[in-house]
Formats: C-alpha cells, structure tokens, sequence
C-alpha cells in the first residue's frame, strides 16, 4: 500500500542524510527544487505575500550557500552536518515556520543595507574584471584558432603534395 511506499521511501531519505551518502546532493535538491517550484507559483498568482516569502528565502539560501563554499573545508568534520543543513533548510523553506523571514529581518537586512555601497562597488569591479578578462580570452581564442588553421593549412598541403608525388611515381 501507500503507507510502505511512503515509509521506505522516508528511510531511503533519511539514510542518506544520516550516512551521508550522497546527502549533499539531497540537501541541494530538496534545498532548491520545492522552492523553485513555490516561487514559480508566487510568479504566476496575484498574491503579494508568496512573492516575497520566496524572494526572501531566496536570499537567506544564497547567504547560506556563500558561507558554506567558504567554510567547506571545516563542514567536513562537522559530524551530521548534512541532517542539519536539511533541518534548517526545511526550518527556512516552510511557510509555517518562516525561518527564512526571521533571520532575514533579525539579521540579514541590517546587514546588507549597511554594506550595499560596498558590495556594490564589488559586484562593479567584479563586472569590469570579468568584462576586460572576456575580451582577452577572445582575443587568445583568435590567435589560437587562426594559428591552428594555419598549421592545418600547411599540414594539408603538405599531405596534397605528398600524394601528387606518389601518383606520379605510379
């Protein structure tokens, strides 16, 4: 029935979250899809209030993302680190709980409207770097590709002269 569906599907989940096995995959998928799939609704209805639920979960789960690329080297020893990152997932996620609204208004507002002028100018130097570092990847993709049709070229000719030698020879 349902109910042995459910419940062995329940402990494949929590396994792989307890033995972590493949749990940062299933915090990423759990953290990521239901959230999409409510923001996408937000879009498409004409409720205010869902929107900005989801736009502030959106922003507490890129904070959080941010923090753990850096700290990736010390979440490796954190024993269980996993079921508690899929706790406080499903804590920031759920519209019942609205963690993600609480730590946004308690913590993260503050935050990033004192530092909006610098990060900024950061994402306008990071802009400026990218920008001038795509122009010269272009330009070295150019004189890569031109010298290698070159060297085709030649390599090409040399295999036609060859080949008007030997039938020459026949």
């Amino acid at each position: 029935p349902k109910e042995y569906l459910v419940l062995s599907g329940g402990t494949v989940l929590f396994s792989f979250v307890f033995f972590q096995t493949g749990a940062g995959a299933l915090c990423s998928i759990i953290g990521f899809v239901y959230p999409a799939l409510k923001s996408l609704q937000a879009i498409e209805d004409n409720i205010r209030g869902d929107d900005t639920q989801w736009l502030i979960y959106w922003v507490v789960y890129s904070f959080f993302h941010i923090i753990e690329a850096f700290t990736d080297f010390l979440i490796y020893w954190i024993p269980f680190y996993f079921a508690f990152k899929l706790a406080f997932l499903l804590w920031a996620m759920l519209p019942q709980t609205q963690g993600a609204k609480f730590l946004y208004d308690g913590f993260l507002k503050d935050l990033l409207k004192r530092n909006e002028s610098r990060i900024d100018a950061a994402l306008d130097e990071a802009k400026r770097s990218m920008s001038s570092v795509a122009t010269e990847m272009a330009a070295a993709t150019a004189e890569i590709s031109a010298a290698g049709l070159a060297s085709a070229s030649i390599y090409a000719q040399r295999g036609s002269k060859d080949s008007l030698k030997n039938s020459k020879k026949e």
